[in-house]
Order: structure tokens, then sequence, then C-alpha cells
């Protein structure tokens, strides 16, 4: 145990250094050969940590006799690996997590403030034994959100604004560990196939209402590539949110299609897969190294349909007025996804998402001019911020009068839980899946 409470401080203290935190992660467990339960509690305690820093923060500020900012930085991520335990962790012993954290400071050279690490911990307890609730929390909304759900205040306040009181529901949604989902590859395999396989090797699963190729597990399930199918290419982990994107565009057989933001490929792969493997795709990105897992992931569901371009997706003039659909699913704040990327809310900024709408609007004039008069465009975000999403379409549409919004018809689906005007948004504590933004648009002949 011990073990995997430094290879999670080793993890969180380089996130605290700037670090991401998958990065961080995966680096110390590369170089720890620990057991499967360990790796589990590492992964929870770092991320469990970073989500709820604000929070943890509080708490600190609140318990200590004495500035714990006036401490080495390396205490406060102690107390965040302790103070989680504490409050989050039911299955660890109060005294196990008090006592490993101890351990932890005397073991990374704060021997000299093990008493106030204990003193702290010891506190919380105190009061958590009263049945009080150690944390005090300011009475305006947007810092009692922000505090109590570990959020900035920007974001509670873009929120706020669009959701009112279900922001709180999103708040929850966003602190509780990702789901699973697969989609299946129904050219190579059926939803009754790989449902059957996966229960065979003890996998929990079920299906995703309005999703046709959707399924989730709701267990563990160790190695993803040791699962039934993987190898034989009868599926491929996709959020039912971001099947949704392909289902939207609607390609067609024998079209030419282009996918002008396509790395890392997941929906690349699903627009071939419903095209029946029959047209031209052209998954354009302007990283190579990340158009490498959609070369694997293309060779591993068999479909041949699909053409690699590397190159900015603002000068693809070898494309104007050739494609029948595009999709334009642009780089963006994450906002949707934030329980998939623990650190990811603390990295965003208002000034970040000002920086990203602007290559928004960059990227969709150029797209515009790809697709040939009577096609189709759609443009998809994992955002909920409306900077980057409403307000990017109505700018678009004001200066190209020769664009319109083209809901999905009515009886798809895909869509009737959506009841969409016009663009479609996918709430998480509504439906249960990702948070997206989806609209398609079609060009005038």
């Amino acid at each position: 145990m011990e073990d995997s409470r430094q290879s999670a401080f080793t993890a969180l203290s380089a996130v605290h250094k700037g670090a991401y935190a998958d990065v961080a992660l995966e680096r110390v467990l590369s170089k720890n050969n620990l057991s499967p339960n360990n790796r589990r509690l590492v992964t929870e305690l770092v991320y469990g940590s970073v989500r709820q820093m604000r929070l943890l923060d509080t708490l600190i500020d609140q318990l200590a006799s004495k500035k714990a900012d006036k401490q080495p930085p390396l205490l406060r991520t102690i107390l965040h690996l302790g103070l989680y335990q504490l409050r989050y962790l039911s299955h660890i012993p109060p005294s196990a997590a008090v006592n490993t954290t101890v351990e932890l400071a005397k073991k990374n050279g704060l021997s000299g403030l093990t008493g106030f690490v204990n003193g702290v911990l010891r506190q919380y307890l105190r009061i958590a034994d009263t049945e009080i609730e150690p944390l005090k929390l300011p009475e305006h909304p947007v810092a009692r959100l922000g505090i109590l759900y570990s959020y900035p205040d920007w974001i509670i306040e873009v929120w706020l604004a669009q959701f009112g009181t279900a922001t709180e529901l999103l708040c929850q949604w966003f602190n509780q560990p990702p789901t699973l989902d697969l989609r299946v590859n129904l050219l190579l395999s059926s939803l009754e196939k790989v449902e059957s396989a996966l229960q065979s090797a003890g996998i929990e699963v079920r299906r995703v209402p309005h999703v046709p190729q959707a399924l989730r597990i709701t267990g563990s399930t160790g190695a993803i590539q040791n699962l039934p199918g993987f190898n034989d290419g009868w599926w491929t982990v996709q959020d039912s949110s971001a099947q949704l994107v392909s289902h939207l565009l609607a390609p067609q057989a024998g079209e030419f299609i282009v996918d002008a933001c396509a790395a890392p490929g997941g929906k690349t792969t699903h627009i071939a897969e419903l095209m029946g493997d029959k047209g031209t795709i052209w998954a354009c990105d302007r990283t190579a190294s990340r158009l490498q897992k959609l070369q694997e992931n293309t060779k591993r569901l068999q479909l041949h349909s699909i053409q690699i371009q590397v190159g900015d997706s603002r000068h693809l003039n070898q494309f104007i007025n050739k494609c029948d659909r595009l999709l334009l699913d642009v780089p963006c704040s994450g906002l949707g996804t934030l329980n998939r990327h623990a650190d990811a809310r603390w990295r965003q900024t208002p000034e970040t998402i000002q920086e990203l709408s602007l290559l928004q609007s960059e990227l969709i004039a150029q797209a515009a001019l790809l697709v040939k008069p009577g096609g189709v465009m759609v443009y998809a975000t994992c955002t909920l911020h409306p900077q980057e999403n409403e307000s990017i379409i109505e700018t678009f549409l004001k200066q190209n009068t020769n664009w319109e919004i083209e809901p999905p018809a009515l009886d798809s689906p895909c869509f009737t839980f959506a009841k969409p005007p016009s663009w479609i948004k996918v709430l998480p504590y509504q439906d249960l899946m990702d948070g997206f933004f989806m609209v398609r648009l079609r060009k005038a002949l």
C-alpha cells in the first residue's frame, strides 16, 4: 500500500509542477510493478486529487493552524492525498490514511512537518466525527459551487448562465469516473455477438439508448486490448455522444468525404463503417504523430476507404468544391469531457477559450470552401461553452448566407432524445454521455 501512496505522490507532484495528469500517471505506473488493485488506487488518488484540488486547498487553509502556503510546496501535495482519502475513499480506514500520509511526509524530506500533517488530518476527522461538515462554504452561488465541486469560478459562471440550477448536476457528473463505451463495427460483427462475447468473459455490458452501435461497459475490464474481439476489429472505444456526430453527418456509400480535423480518428473510422467502406474519406490533421492511432485502428478494423493527409485544415485547397460531406470536429476546450481529463478544468481559461474560438472561426470559414454546392458540413465540439458553439455558428451563417442549418430527420432514432430545433447539445446529466455540440449545415446549390 505504501508503494501505491508513494507512486501517487510522485505523479501528483509532477502535475503540481505543470505535467499533464495522464502523462504523469502513465510514467509512474510504467516504472512500478504494482498489482492491479494498487494501480487502480494510484489512478484514483491522482485523478481524484487533481479534480478536487480547489476543495482540498480550501480544506487545508481552513484546518491548518499555520499557513500551509508558507511551507514547502510538497507539503500541500501530501495533504491533498491524505484529505482525499479521508473525504472520498470510504474503503480505506481513516487511521491508515493518516498514518500512511505521515509516513509519506517522512520519506520525502518533511520529517519536521509530520506533526503538522498529523494535526491537519486529525482535525478534519474530529470535526467529521461530530457530524459537522468540515468544509465551510461561502454563500455566493458561484464560489459555493466552485469550492464544493472544485471548479474555477469562470466555468461555474458560464454554466449558470446556460443551465441555471442544473449546473450542480453538471458539476456532479464531471466529478464521477468516466463511462467506457464501445462502438461495434457492424462490417465485421454485431451488437449481439460482441455483447455475448464480453458477457462470456465476465464483462458487465449494456446497450445505450438511441445509439445503434454502442455498448457500455459497467464494470472493471483490465487491459482493453485483451477484451474479446479487439484484435478481430469487432469494436473500438468511442463515447456514445461522439458516435452521434457521424450519424448526424449521415455519410452515404460512394461519396467523397473529408474529416478535416481527424486525429485520433474515431469519427473517421465510424464514417467508413457507416458508408459500408465504399467511397473515399480523406482524414486530415496537421500533426502526423496524432494520425498514428488512426492508421493502427484503420488496419485493425479492416477498413480500406480512408486516405491520410498531413496538413493544416485551413490549407486544403486541393479539395475545394469537391466534398459531398465534410466533418469539422474542431479543437476545443473539452469542457464537455472534464471527467475524462482530470486537469482540464485548471488548464483552460477565458483567454484560451478566446484563442480557440478564433481558430474555430478560421477553420469553419475554410472548411466551407471545400464542400460542393448542395453538400453537407457537420460542425462539432466536445465543449459546452457557447463561445465555441452557438456563437461560431451564428457568426458563420451571418457571413455565409448560402449556408443553412439542416436538422436531422425527426424519425432518426439517434436524435429523438435531442428534440433538435437546429443544433444539438448533448447534456451529460440528462443524456448520460459526454457533453457535445453538433450541427449539420447544408450549402445551397
